[in-house]
């Protein structure tokens, strides 16, 4: 692990942090990983990927499976299903072992589930925020999902709203405040090239700092 790297990225929707992250670990020859999570823990666990799904970023107040009774067959049996009285806080444990597994084989680049949190004691981890200007966000929604403006603007609260609650429930830190990262990253800015490059070399010069 000592050799080992870790870049967090959280974002605001439509900022393009998935984007910039995705080519930014590129650049930097590093594994990414954003949705690719929902995979591994299923993987791991022998869980559904539904059950990793429904509970995405999503706080405790909701408990998948148990209230609801609905049956979800686990991996590798396609004729037996099982009640999973599991919440969303044993997804999120499930889900932070396999990130912590990830970051302890390999340098990494990861996308939200609060692991600037989960990897707060990794010797080296560097924590970034992407946000962007709100009319370029509702551009990049509209153009991305084809939707109005009014579909966008909804998404894109109802979406910041649930990761805020998510990432102050399990970090105990604030969602999006500068206090929170060492680097807060306005993508409007610089448009997302030029971003991913600015990032490229100031992850350079943490680097040679460290």
């Amino acid at each position: 692990m000592d050799k080992n790297f870790v870049i967090n990225i959280g974002r605001q929707l439509g900022s393009g942090g998935r984007e910039i992250g995705e080519k930014l670990a590129a650049r930097l020859g590093i594994n990414f990983y954003d949705k690719e999570l929902i995979t591994l823990a299923s993987q791991e666990s022998g869980l559904c990927r539904e059950l990793f799904e429904k509970a995405d970023e999503r706080t405790a107040q909701g408990v998948v499976g148990g209230l609801l009774a609905m049956r979800f067959p686990f991996i590798g049996d396609g004729s037996v299903s099982a009640l999973n009285y599991l919440s969303n806080d044993a997804l999120f444990k499930i889900q932070s072992d396999v990130i912590r597994g990830l970051a302890a084989e390999h340098s990494c680049l990861f996308v939200g589930r609060c692991a600037d949190y989960i990897l707060r004691e990794h010797p080296r981890h560097l924590n970034l925020f992407i946000s962007a200007h709100r009319a370029d966000r509702l551009a990049r929604l509209c153009a991305q999902y084809h939707i109005s403006e009014e579909e966008a603007e909804n998404r894109m609260n109802k979406e910041d709203k649930k990761r805020a609650e998510y990432y102050n429930y399990y970090s105990y830190k604030t969602w999006g405040a500068a206090a929170t990262y060492h680097l807060c990253v306005d993508s409007s800015v610089l448009g997302v090239e030029d971003t991913v490059a600015f990032l490229e070399e100031f992850v350079g010069r943490w680097q040679r700092s460290h």
